[in-house]
């Protein structure tokens, strides 16, 4: 949606420029001037950028830092006693004191699961703020900032040296990944714990660390590229380029020919969705938990969180291994945390379309109001 939204924008600038160029600033059918071409330019160029900080704030607080807690929160369970009641029998006097000793029980306990602080946006956001400021929505921004930038950079200079083909670039993008791995785990443990004295480049992952987690990252880099593997590969077994390149081919076909190209291509777009749900989505929540099994004993985190995962993590100190393996960190994500994660991606999916629809009408009604169709009184 967002890259819809960026095409229909960017079209909106150059088609303004266009005009402007060839003088050609009349409306169809109207000789009224068309207005300012700076003053268009400059009120899409704004727009656009600020609906990029929008959609880029909803990213990353909701899909980077609640999404994160999200997949590591264990919810708890509060224990209460309720003690026995005095017997109203009405015998109950004539009872010896053996007799009543033999009668009492134990008291009950029961087991109560308190809802997930990440059951919804705004609980966890609150639980943030309360817990550590009211810039806790958007913590770790600096190492995500340095990660994304480190990582823009030497994919570039990978790409160069691995040459300009496609499976080049992956490769190229899953080595970018696992030779980072250590500053996105930094990320990681700076989002899911409670707030540190030390500056973030002084909380950096041992190497030893860094090397337990290197299967997983490549796992999860892998499972990235297969989103865009897997739809190529079924959109050029269907031959598809051609109508790509010549639309008008398409409309040469016979009616059964059509509606076999729209079916492949409905299958094309169905294969990307299925591949980010079965694979990345799995991919993601177990890279996650492994970094969260390797959080420090001296940080305390910000939500509830099983550091045995159920008894399966050892520390090291006790002959354990200290990190969670990749098939149990996603057995203990039960369903309820997918469900719970799934609906989450749904919200900010929607936040994001809804979002997008308000800006590109909001540049809409811009337009029109610098070229004079709606008049303020």
């Amino acid at each position: 949606m967002s890259g819809i939204a960026h095409h229909l924008v960017k079209r909106g600038i150059e088609h303004t420029q266009d005009r402007y160029r060839t003088g050609s600033f009349a409306q169809d059918g109207d000789n009224k001037p068309f207005g300012p071409p700076h003053a268009v330019a400059a009120a899409l160029v704004i727009t656009s950028l600020l609906w990029f900080f929008a959609l880029s704030a909803v990213q990353y607080v909701y899909g980077g830092v609640v999404a994160t807690l999200t997949m590591i929160e264990t919810p708890t369970a509060t224990a209460f006693k309720v003690d026995p009641a005095e017997s109203d029998e009405a015998d109950a006097p004539l009872l010896s004191t053996e007799e009543k000793k033999s009668a009492a029980t134990e008291p009950e306990l029961f087991y109560v699961k308190t809802k997930p602080i990440t059951s919804k946006i705004r609980t966890t956001v609150r639980h943030l703020v309360a817990e550590a400021g009211p810039w806790a929505r958007f913590r770790g921004l600096q190492v995500a900032l340095a990660y994304h930038f480190i990582h823009h950079i030497l994919l570039q200079v990978l790409t160069a040296l691995f040459g300009g083909a496609m499976i080049s670039q992956s490769l190229a993008a899953v080595v970018t990944a696992v030779v980072l791995c250590r500053l996105q785990m930094l990320w990681t443990h700076v989002v899911i714990s409670t707030p540190s004295e030390k500056k973030w480049y002084r909380r950096f992952p041992t190497i030893d660390a860094g090397k337990k987690i290197i299967l997983p990252t490549a796992v999860w880099a892998l499972a990235e590229q297969a989103t865009i593997y897997v739809p190529i590969t079924l959109f050029m077994v269907f031959d598809l380029e051609g109508y790509l390149q010549n639309p008008a081919a398409f409309n040469e076909l016979s009616p059964m020919q059509q509606k076999s190209v729209m079916l492949a291509s409905f299958a094309v777009m169905m294969s990307g969705i299925a591949t980010a749900v079965l694979v990345v989505f799995p991919a993601s929540v177990t890279l996650k938990r492994v970094q969260a099994s390797l959080l420090p004993e001296e940080n305390d985190s910000i939500v509830p969180f099983d550091r045995t995962f159920g008894g399966k993590v050892q520390p090291q100190v006790l002959g354990g291994t200290g990190v969670v393996s990749m098939l149990d960190a996603w057995k203990t994500f039960d369903w309820a945390a997918r469900f719970r994660l799934v609906k989450l991606y749904a919200k900010i999916f929607a936040i994001q379309v809804s979002t997008t629809v308000l800006f590109v009408l909001f540049a809409v009604f811009q337009v029109r109001m610098i070229n004079g169709d709606y008049v303020l009184y």
